[in-house]
């Protein structure tokens, strides 16, 4: 995925994606070693019911989980690699 590809996702996550920055300090530790396992995998089942509570108890029930991640959401999860351990 290229760089421009990368500000497109950005611009659909303003008005349709839960941010990152809301949902992973939440997120449950076994989802987060999950989700650790691969970052460009899809988001297993139980991480995206996780993301979808988050998402309605911070005010954004209409808010899409991610499937996947997109590159600057992986780059903010390595950024908080040391919270998780």
């Amino acid at each position: 995925m290229s760089d421009g590809d990368d500000d497109v996702l950005r611009a659909e996550d303003a008005t349709a994606r839960i941010e990152i920055e809301r949902w992973w300090p939440h997120l449950s530790i076994e989802a987060k070693h999950r989700l650790l396992q691969d970052l460009e995998a899809e988001l297993d089942e139980e991480a995206i019911a996780e993301i979808v509570v988050i998402a309605a108890r911070s005010g954004r029930p209409d808010a899409e989980p991610p499937v996947r991640l997109a590159p600057h959401e992986r780059d903010y999860v390595r950024t908080q690699i040391e919270a998780v351990d």
